[in-house]
């Protein structure tokens, strides 16, 4: 794995500047990229999917895009990973950006939050002929608490049924690519609070109010769940640094699962979804490789 991400970042540089790790002026600063197609899954201004699609015949792999920001309302969303969206587009993938109300917004929080990202990719369902989707093709990438989201939405299908976020028949998640993202939020939110605050995890999943709070929220409280997961972080990730995605993967081969970690050298929390870096060259190699393992 060392060797496959060393040819990809030499490869990338040979034709690239050496640039200092990004910032997040850099991520919020990209220019928005339109969408083919905005989709309302509520009523709420932030129940919607942009939806991008490749210039090919479908039907098409669908990337189920959840982007980060602390789960708080000032860092937006979708004008930043527009970019990365595009990107996979021409690459041949339907992307399906997804927008979800976050803390700061009237309906955010537990169960708000999750009941959007649950109805906005089980919505992939509804619109699959309209749009030459493919159903049976679907990976998840998420940055940050968006990776959380991810892996959260791939675990869906083990809610038990007393969970308000219990839905039947979920669309299902073949695999997930989490970008600095947090798997455990009991275990590692600590970690996440030295970026993001102390409040965000608490608030977003309802702590003060329910007991056994991690239980339906938490991707770690839910494995096994039978879906292979890739955790890439840059090696100068200062908000879920390295040795998280490789604590998580362990934890869920231990519970029978598949996973690896894949850390890049030189690369931040915001290379890793900014199209012009060699780190996104990284995570296109990691999510063809799950596309390609689907049957």
């Amino acid at each position: 794995m060392k060797r496959w991400v060393a040819a990809i970042l030499a490869a990338a540089s040979a034709t690239a500047c050496h640039a200092a790790p990004a910032s997040v002026q850099d991520y919020m600063g990209q220019a928005p990229v339109k969408a083919d197609a905005r989709i309302a899954y509520g009523p709420a201004p932030a129940q919607v999917v942009d939806l991008f699609l490749p210039k090919t015949k479908g039907p098409y792999p669908v990337v189920v895009l959840l982007h980060g920001g602390c789960f708080l309302a000032e860092y937006q969303g979708l004008p930043q990973t527009s970019a990365i969206a595009a990107d996979l587009a021409k690459r041949g993938y339907a992307v399906w950006n997804v927008e979800y109300r976050k803390l700061g917004e009237p309906g955010a929080g537990y169960p708000g939050t999750f009941l959007d990202v649950a109805d906005a990719v089980d919505r992939l369902k509804v619109e699959a002929r309209k749009y030459r989707l493919d159903p049976k093709r679907v990976v998840a990438l998420g940055h940050s608490a968006g990776g959380h989201l991810a892996l959260w939405a791939a675990a869906r299908g083990r809610l038990p049924k007393t969970s308000p976020l219990w839905r039947a028949r979920p669309q299902a998640i073949r695999a997930v690519v989490s970008l600095g993202g947090i798997g455990d939020l009991e275990g590692q939110g600590d970690v996440f609070a030295g970026a993001c605050g102390p409040e965000p995890i608490p608030r977003i999943i309802g702590l003060a109010t329910r007991q056994n709070a991690y239980a339906d929220t938490s991707p770690a409280a839910l494995l096994p769940t039978g879906v292979p997961v890739t955790m890439i972080s840059g090696e100068l990730d200062s908000v879920m640094p390295p040795a998280t995605g490789r604590a998580y993967v362990a934890r869920l081969t231990r519970a029978g699962d598949k996973g690896e970690a894949i850390s890049i050298p030189g690369a931040s929390h915001f290379d890793v979804v900014i199209p012009t870096t060699a780190a996104w060259q990284v995570v296109v190699g990691a999510l063809d490789r799950q596309f390609r393992a689907l049957r």
